[in-house]
């Protein structure tokens, strides 16, 4: 980060992880609501993916299958690729060879372009550890909520059956795992201003933790 022709120390770079439903983003929105930069993964990949020659790719790959409704002038369909992905995991593994240095570089522009005086930059990426940007935090908070909340919350919001959920998260890491990998949990089971109240202390803490540092 540059100011007034000299080079800013970077700030902290936070990362969010937790199970599906959790809340990570919810985490990122309080951090981004005290003055944080936040790169939304979700956001970008949905960007990458209607690329036309991220389009192409796919096409080229899947042929019909990618297609809503298999129908070849149908335009490349993103449940349809979850369903080809999360069955085979060697096209999961071809589809983020694509995607991932993309979003890569969106959040590296974000950062790069962060305001002086933001008090963290802060990844929200589903696959956060599972793609190794783990090593890139100065921490990293994991959100845990009730598995029947995060449930709820999928059925809801997403559209997903049960069924999709456990499919989609046995594909991550385990969350005893992740809850291991991390500096900070936080607890979001429903009480926003209790999670305001979560992510300030961690924000505070990460802060002292890079002066002291």
């Amino acid at each position: 980060m540059v100011a007034h022709g000299r080079v800013m120390a970077r700030p902290p770079v936070i990362g969010v992880t937790g199970g599906i439903g959790a809340g990570k983003s919810a985490v990122a929105e309080a951090l981004r609501a005290l003055g944080c930069v936040v790169s939304d993964s979700d956001a970008h990949a949905r960007h990458v993916f209607g690329e036309p020659d991220v389009q192409r790719a796919m096409r080229e790959r899947w042929g019909t299958r990618a297609c809503a409704g298999g129908d070849p002038s149908a335009p490349v369909d993103r449940a349809a690729v979850g369903h080809i992905v999360f069955a085979e995991p060697a096209e999961r593994v071809w589809l983020e060879s694509v995607i991932h240095p993309r979003i890569h570089a969106m959040r590296e522009a974000e950062f790069a372009h962060a305001p002086a005086g933001t008090p963290a930059l802060v990844i929200d990426a589903p696959l956060l550890l599972e793609s190794g940007l783990g090593g890139v935090c100065d921490a990293i908070v994991f959100v845990e909520a009730p598995e029947a909340l995060r449930l709820e919350r999928v059925c809801r919001n997403r559209g997903w059956s049960e069924a999709d959920w456990r499919r989609r998260e046995s594909a991550q890491w385990p969350l005893d795992r992740k809850r291991e990998a991390a500096d900070h949990v936080v607890r979001n089971d429903g009480d926003p201003e209790s999670l305001r109240a979560q992510v300030r202390l961690v924000l505070d803490q990460v802060i002292a933790a890079g002066r002291a540092g």
